[in-house]
């Protein structure tokens, strides 16, 4: 499911019109961003947490020349799923 169809999803399951579902998602993912921009952990119970995990500096290999290289660190975002959204996936 792409945006524009997640857009009509929501527009039709909750009974707004498609620019109120679209401006939802907009701030939802913009105040998700932001926030794990800063370093912060967003816990959504039941759905799951958003959380940033530190990859430290490591040295790597170029596969088609064979020479080493630095793999500068980096911030991970990561999602953990919550259970309710767990068991919903795996309803049969």
């Amino acid at each position: 499911m792409n945006k524009s169809e997640f857009i009509t999803h929501i527009a039709d399951q909750h009974q707004c019109t498609k620019v109120e579902a679209e401006k939802v998602i907009d701030m939802f993912t913009s105040s998700v961003i932001d926030a794990m921009g800063q370093g912060k952990e967003i816990s959504l119970l039941g759905f799951g947490n958003f959380t940033v995990s530190k990859v430290a500096a490591r040295n790597g290999r170029n596969p088609r020349t064979g020479a080493e290289l630095k793999i500068a660190a980096y911030n991970q975002p990561k999602f953990k799923v919550g259970q309710k959204l767990k068991d919903a996936v795996n309803q049969k």
